[in-house]
């Protein structure tokens, strides 16, 4: 056997199971949600066509664009949230000169290894309209400013992406901090050389060698944002009416509460191409030549 085809042979070997596992866990059932989209089915009696019924009741449904709307402010603020602060974490753990780093290190993982039930049970507490931890601080500085931050039309949402987005903040730090640890010691060293400011430094060479790893992390904070389910659910039930609902939510309440699992596909389906939408836009508007030192 030549060299190529023992190359090959071991090619098929390693990736073949991948891909079979994958197409059965992922692809399969993908496929098979976009298809009962286009049925009315209730779960157990048979299936009846309805083409684009489901798509077109999904358009004029008021509790979807809530739900669009919603998807997108979870992702902006795990985006911002997450990426900016991991970054600027990051780089002051970086830094030499820093005491006790391992331990900061830790602490910011910490909750990432926490339930996300727990983190969301204590976020509660601290959004409690009466006497919870935020509202308590107003008070104790002696601003009159109490709120009702999961049952606010205008703070629900923020509120339960700003707990989600805390509670994996240590997943996109480590991302970002590996990367930076990872960048050649003596480029600093030359910038320090020419007078460049510690900031200044991390703004021409930290940040532009971590495209690729921004890009990574950008598609895992917004397709999180948009298939966010677990913190409503806890924290507010989708409630008060439908003002915390997502499209994940949409579909839940479609499929699992009301039977309609026809109409929940055509939200998952919306979903999916949110999320491929999002992962080609980033990597069309992101790609760059790949930098090697």
């Amino acid at each position: 056997m030549t060299h190529k085809a023992k190359y090959n042979l071991a090619l098929l070997i390693f990736t073949v199971p991948t891909l079979l596992f994958f197409t059965v866990i992922v692809i399969i059932p993908i496929l098979q949600t976009f298809q009962k989209s286009f049925f009315d089915w209730d779960g157990l009696s048979p299936a009846t066509f309805i083409g684009l019924d489901n798509y077109t009741r999904l358009l004029d449904d008021d509790t979807f664009w809530v739900s669009l709307k919603n998807g997108l402010i979870f992702a902006f603020v795990l985006v911002v949230y997450q990426i900016g602060i991991g970054t600027l974490l990051a780089i002051a753990l970086s830094s030499k000169g820093l005491k006790a780093h391992k331990f900061f290190r830790t602490s910011y993982f910490v909750p990432v290894v926490l339930s996300g039930v727990v983190v969301s049970q204590l976020w509660i507490a601290i959004y409690n309209a009466d006497g919870g931890l935020i509202n308590s601080v107003f008070a104790m500085l002696g601003f009159n400013y109490e709120q009702a931050w999961l049952s606010g039309e205008h703070t629900s949402i923020w509120a339960i992406a700003f707990s989600a987005a805390w509670h994996n903040l240590g997943i996109q730090f480590v991302l970002i901090y590996t990367a930076i640890k990872s960048i050649p010691e003596h480029l600093y060293e030359a910038a320090k050389i020419d007078g460049a400011p510690f900031w200044k430094m991390h703004w021409k060479i930290t940040i532009p060698l971590l495209s690729e790893t921004y890009k990574f992390c950008l598609i895992i904070a917004i397709t999180g944002g948009l298939n966010a389910f677990q913190n409503m659910y806890v924290m507010t039930n989708g409630g008060p009416g439908n003002i915390s609902f997502t499209l994940t939510f949409m579909m839940y309440k479609a499929a699992f509460r009301s039977g309609e699992y026809g109409y929940g596909s055509a939200a998952a389906a919306i979903l999916v191409i949110e999320c491929l939408l999002f992962t080609i836009l980033i990597n069309r508007f992101l790609a760059r030549e790949k930098i090697t030192y």
